[in-house]
């Protein structure tokens, strides 16, 4: 019996060192990914860069909070979790102002800049999805971080189609339109995570 307890605890250590290791490269990541995507929004002018931005920066907090985490108690967790809706959410209004600002101010972004950002930002997302991946049915902490990490790569294809919509069509609606799209999904996930992250807060307390 005490080696079968001793043996579970020393599993759950590993698992614990596994996803710290995980969230530190992806943290790193999403931070270095942040300052080029918030440089080449600026140079290009794009609403859909700058959302894919500040998402990243959003997440790099979320991952933060995910790491501190790790191996805490399920109320942590789910109080945690709750963070990571709110700054989806900060994200989300965010990006609803730059929009908005973007229809009083129209303007056509370069879109050779968007389009090798957003390529940048593509492959950077796709490995943070593929380090996540193996933590996508643990507890809430791992499943919100890797659920953070799939939109993602979503919002990485969204903004790498924009570029040859704005080559393709010569005006910034496109890059608009994928900016959009990109608000619904922050939406939609932050409210999605705050659900469960209460009724675990909920359940926690008893």
């Amino acid at each position: 019996m005490s080696r079968d307890c001793c043996e579970k605890t020393i599993a759950a250590e590993s698992l614990r060192r596994q996803e710290r290791r995980a969230l530190g490269v992806v943290l790193a990541i999403n931070a270095a990914t942040f300052a080029m995507m918030i440089a080449a929004a600026m140079r290009s002018g794009s609403s859909s860069l700058l959302s894919g931005g500040l998402d990243n920066l959003g997440d790099a907090l979320t991952y933060a909070a995910s790491l501190a985490v790790v191996g805490s108690s399920p109320m942590i967790k789910a109080r945690v979790a709750l963070l990571k809706s709110a700054l989806i959410l900060a994200a989300a209004a965010a990006v609803a102002a730059q929009i908005l600002w973007r229809l009083a101010h129209p303007a056509t972004p370069l879109f050779e800049t968007l389009g090798a950002a957003a390529l940048l930002n593509l492959a950077a997302n796709l490995v943070c999805l593929r380090l996540l991946n193996p933590y996508r049915n643990g507890d809430l902490n791992m499943a919100s971080a890797w659920e953070c990490s799939r939109n993602d790569v979503g919002e990485g294809l969204a903004v790498l189609a924009a570029a040859p919509a704005v080559w393709l069509f010569g005006n910034g609606w496109p890059d608009l339109l994928i900016a959009a799209a990109l608000l619904a999904m922050f939406l939609r996930s932050g409210l999605r995570i705050w659900r469960a992250s209460w009724t675990q807060s909920r359940a926690a307390a008893g």
